[in-house]
């Protein structure tokens, strides 16, 4: 299965990096093809302009500015996001990428007036995060990278699985707590 692994953090030494490197070594375990795009490591600009902006709802040219980002999210059949959360939110760069990239005539059609699903080759959805906060603290804010994946970007892509990891109260995790979440997270790509 055809993977695009989107990596949103700026420090390759960081636990999200070991997350980043656990998916795709399973990945690689399993032979899928995989497409690794570090949004960081790429200098991906996050930035909607004001000629984006203008140009969103227009099919023939909306793409042309983020074309290859485009090529890659619709060649793919799974999507696998590794992000930390921060303040309860995504990563600026992430957040730009699906501002940027899910557009209309990519992530979703307009029928009608209505929204519908374009990304119908997505097949498997998985998001691989961390928080500096406990669940409960994410759950008191309504969770939203949550929401967002497992709503609006799951919505795009009707996927036949869905699944949410996240390690909550990092900023207090130990080293075997760590080391037990990148094995559930190994574990879980093992499965798909």
């Amino acid at each position: 299965m055809h993977s695009l692994v989107l990596f949103a953090h700026p420090q390759h030494d960081s636990f999200c990096a070991a997350l980043h490197r656990r998916v795709l070594d399973r990945l690689q375990a399993r032979a899928w093809p995989i497409d690794s795009l570090d949004l960081n490591a790429v200098g991906f600009d996050p930035v909607l302009s004001a000629t984006e902006r203008r140009d969103y709802h227009d099919e023939a040219v909306n793409v042309e500015p983020v074309r290859d980002y485009v090529e890659r999210l619709r060649a793919a059949e799974a999507l696998i996001l590794v992000f930390p959360v921060w303040v309860f939110g995504f990563p600026a760069i992430l957040k730009g990428f699906f501002d940027r990239v899910c557009l209309p005539g990519v992530a979703f059609r307009l029928e009608n007036g209505r929204v519908v699903p374009n990304l119908l080759n997505i097949r498997t959805l998985v998001a691989v995060t961390t928080y500096g906060g406990s669940r409960w603290r994410a759950i008191a804010v309504g969770d939203p990278p949550r929401r967002v994946v497992t709503g609006s970007v799951r919505f795009y892509c009707q996927p036949d699985t869905t699944r949410y990891l996240a390690l909550y109260d990092m900023n207090r995790a130990d080293q075997a707590r760590r080391a037990r979440f990148l094995e559930r997270v190994g574990h879980a790509i093992d499965t798909l």
